[in-house]
């Protein structure tokens, strides 16, 4: 029988929870358990696929094709666990699943309402993924804070799951936010009590809480939040600010919380094994060596639009014990002001993201074609593939007009076009090319050196791609176009053999990022760049292959 874990925030949202839930599955892992974490998205949304990552951050794609919460991505990478679509359960999902039962008449003419025919979809979905998984532990992240009207349901959903699973069974976790006033230095806990009350009169009662702070709280901000909450003061923890958040579960395994759990949840213990995780961290925070990347996007005023691609250069530098320094440009800026180009001739490598539309389109274009031109290490993902290919079109093989359709549909040389199995989807919810694909690598090239891999299978978000009518112009220009889709139809990698280091992917490489085994193409670029500075050789990629 699974165990259940279930978290839920308060005071205001962003106070960590993903964090906390991932480390308290990493906590469990390093114990022998075999964990999985769900979130649990309160928006009506049936998915986050179509949000502005202004909105919500990042979209994370799982390997099933799910377009889910960013959440998703710290569970993976802290856990190093491929989740699905079913790991991620909104609000959008579950009312659309009741009304396509009530259409059906599952409900043989009830009144359907949230209790208990909502209720009973979202129990039966934590569930499902319970049986899927085989875990001794699901993780469950609430989203949103207490008291949010939106995420009722759910809370009365978990605290059902208490009644019907047990105490032993079940385990309340709830983080709240330990304001810190800057006049005095005083600790304030009466916002956590107050979240604490309502989670109380929803129906539930925390049986640890973690109190978010910057900095560790002292003895009488412990006894307080002990006293009101009703536990006792070895249930209360701390998650502090710290240089890093994968250092996160250790800090609170030292403050015994891991051990906590495995009893209150009488699960068979072992010694904890955190060699492997302490090492990752200590590369990271002691780092050897610095570079400088510029991240040239059309999200760069919210960091969370990239974390999977932050988290991704973090694990590359670890690799080198190299602190790899983002800077985030509004490719809009080369458009207005395209004297400015030079600046990047100050960093280490030019790194062109994921986006759509045509908003910094040109901008990014620019930038690519200052790194072929420069030759400065260059990595482009997915739209950066795509604006690759058109830069070298216009700019090496001489096709003025070349372009993207979703930039301009009437190009003349449409040398980016939509995928034929798009054109007639009118939905934008899922209906992109999504998930894992099978990728053949050509021998001989970059990215086999990379990827040690004749087959490698990545994830995929996108509408567009390369149009084969004008891919022979570019091979023979000398764009190499070294993986290709399982049927050799559609291109994957490009690479440029006489620059130091040009790659790029129609696939996201950070999604299958982990902290001790990092995405090739992320670890290449992170060591071309440092090679280069290092060094200052940058004559070719034969240069750089020894």
């Amino acid at each position: 029988m699974a165990k259940y874990v279930f978290v839920t925030g308060g005071v205001l949202s962003s106070v960590g929870k993903g964090i906390i839930t991932s480390s308290v599955g990493k906590m469990l892992q390093t114990r022998g358990a075999k964990v999985t974490a769900i979130k649990i998205d309160p928006y009506v949304n049936v998915d986050a696929g179509t949000m502005n990552p202004y909105m919500h951050g990042e979209v994370y794609v799982t390997d099933d094709g799910g377009e889910t919460d960013l959440d998703l991505g710290w569970y993976e990478r802290f856990l190093d666990l491929s989740l699905t679509i079913d790991n991620n359960v909104t609000t959008g999902m579950v009312f659309q699943a009741v009304i396509e039962k009530e259409r059906r008449g599952d409900y043989l003419g009830r009144c359907v309402q949230i209790v208990p025919h909502v209720t009973d979809e979202i129990k039966q979905r934590i569930r499902k993924v319970a049986k899927k998984s085989g875990a001794d532990v699901v993780l469950t992240e609430c989203g949103g804070t207490v008291g949010d009207i939106e995420g009722l349901p759910f809370l009365e959903a978990i605290r059902q799951m208490r009644l019907e699973e047990g105490y032993e069974n079940t385990l309340y976790i709830h983080i709240a936010l330990v304001p810190i006033l800057d006049v005095t230095g005083e600790m304030k806990t009466k916002p956590l009590q107050h979240s604490v009350n309502e989670l109380r009169r929803i129906g539930i009662q925390p049986d640890t809480i973690v109190a978010r702070s910057r900095k560790m709280i002292d003895a009488e901000a412990r006894r307080k939040i002990a006293l009101f909450g009703t536990i006792p003061e070895n249930a209360v923890f701390c998650s502090y600010n710290v240089p890093s958040v994968y250092k996160v579960p250790l800090v609170l395994d030292d403050q015994g919380m891991g051990e906590f759990i495995r009893k209150r949840l009488k699960l068979a213990g072992q010694n904890p094994k955190w060699d492997s995780w302490k090492s990752f961290v200590d590369a990271v925070l002691n780092p050897h060596h610095e570079i400088r990347i510029v991240l040239v996007g059309k999200y760069a005023g919210l960091v969370d639009s990239y974390v999977s691609m932050n988290e991704a250069f973090r694990h590359a530098g670890a690799k080198f014990q190299t602190k790899v320094d983002v800077d985030f440009v509004e490719a809009e800026k080369y458009e207005k002001s395209p004297e400015k180009l030079a600046e990047l001739g100050n960093f280490d490598g030019i790194f062109v993201p994921y986006g759509f539309g045509p908003r910094g389109a040109e901008g990014k274009i620019s930038a690519i074609q200052y790194a072929r031109e420069n030759d400065l290490p260059f990595l482009g993902i997915c739209y950066g593939f795509q604006l690759a290919v058109v830069e070298f079109a216009r700019n090496v093989c001489g096709l003025e007009d070349a372009n993207s359709t979703e930039i301009s549909s009437s190009t003349s040389v449409p040398v980016i076009d939509l995928m034929p199995e798009q054109q007639d989807v009118e939905q934008k919810g899922a209906t992109m090319r999504l998930g894992a694909h099978k990728i053949l690598v050509a021998k001989d090239t970059l990215a086999y050196s990379l990827y040690q891999s004749a087959e490698i299978f990545e994830r995929h978000r996108h509408r567009f791609e390369v149009n084969p009518v004008h891919r022979p112009i570019m091979e023979k220009k000398g764009l190499v176009f070294s993986g290709r889709s399982a049927d050799g139809k559609r291109m994957e990698i490009l690479e440029l053999p006489e620059n130091f280091f040009f790659l790029a992917s129609q696939f996201h490489g950070e999604f299958k990022s982990r902290p001790t085994k990092p995405d090739p193409e992320y670890f290449g670029f992170v060591r071309a760049c440092l090679k280069r500075k290092t060094s200052g050789n940058h004559k070719g990629r034969r240069t750089e292959r020894k």
